[in-house]
């Protein structure tokens, strides 16, 4: 039989160096109602680095912006040359324990919902149901001009045919599917346009720079205000995007509890954070719920 334990416990006044208790993570989804915030940390155990950890893509590595991919055909060319490489990395991905995890508390009704900030589909993949992607997916595109979205399966079709041989060795993968790339390495690589109407494509994912849609996050406050408390799954909660979902919960009184292995921008919000990796730490979080082990870990 599933334990129920009671949330039952007081904030932490200094998150600096985390804990690694999981009792109020345990206590938390065993009251049920809890809403899911993933971020990059999530990942990266299915070999997608993350943004700001130990290692993350940002000491080397700098975003593609909206204001820079819309400025000219250079950077567009250069982005698709890098993204289209990094596709063949991403697009293999595989769920690990972590996203099973999150996977299995839904199934068992512990969850009111799951907003995630990564692109990657990995919550869908593994079984998550009504995943809301705030910053979309890499897994589509879209055309600026007749707003006609695709799979990217096809665009990895169309530039597979028109860069043949196309095969440098990226440097690294980063978190938006994006290779490391010099300039050499991308040369005259091709582009193409939209197959509707000729226009630009573009990934349908938020860009630095732009701003995730208004209903979109309209709907991600909903699920806040309908929450009983609000579980952020490794993400440093550096951007606003993800970080006013936190201040919502806290200002009306939610319990927020955050598993990150570093500190975020929201432990002043949180009742606790727990600093251990995310696929171990929700497996051991799931047994101690009396979940099936094989939900968890398969």
């Amino acid at each position: 039989m599933r334990m129920r334990p009671t949330l039952n416990w007081t904030p932490t006044e200094d998150l600096s160096p985390g804990t690694t208790d999981l009792g109020p993570v345990v206590a938390a989804l065993g009251t049920g109602g809890v809403l899911v915030l993933s971020g990059a940390g999530i990942s990266t155990e299915s070999g997608i680095p993350d943004y700001r950890g130990e290692g993350g893509s940002l000491s080397r590595h700098t975003p593609m912006t909206y204001q820079d991919f819309t400025g000219g055909d250079r950077a567009r060319r250069r982005y698709w040359a890098r993204s289209h490489l990094g596709w063949r990395t991403f697009g293999r991905a595989r769920p690990n324990a972590g996203h099973r995890a999150v996977a299995a508390f839904g199934r068992h009704g512990l969850l009111s919902g799951v907003i995630t900030q990564n692109v990657d589909g990995l919550h869908q993949a593994a079984g998550s149901d009504g995943v809301v992607e705030l910053h979309g997916s890499l897994d589509r595109v879209v055309c600026l001009s007749c707003k006609a979205v695709s799979p990217r399966r096809e665009l990895a079709g169309r530039l597979e045919e028109a860069n043949p041989g196309f095969r440098p060795v990226a440097a690294g993968l980063n978190p938006d599917g994006d290779s490391d790339l010099t300039d050499e390495q991308v040369g005259d690589f091709r582009t193409v346009a939209c197959a509707v109407c000729g226009g630009v494509l573009k990934p349908d994912v938020v860009f630095f720079g732009e701003s995730v849609p208004p209903e979109r996050v309209e709907h991600c406050r909903a699920l806040v205000r309908e929450a009983s408390s609000l579980l952020v799954l490794g993400s440093s909660l550096t951007v606003m995007s993800g970080l006013r979902f936190v201040r919502q919960a806290a200002e009306a009184g939610k319990p927020v509890l955050i598993v990150n292995r570093d500190p975020t921008r929201g432990d002043r919000h949180a009742l606790t954070r727990v600093a251990l990796p995310l696929g171990p730490a929700l497996t051991t979080v799931a047994g101690r719920l009396g979940l099936p082990e094989d939900e968890a870990v398969a």
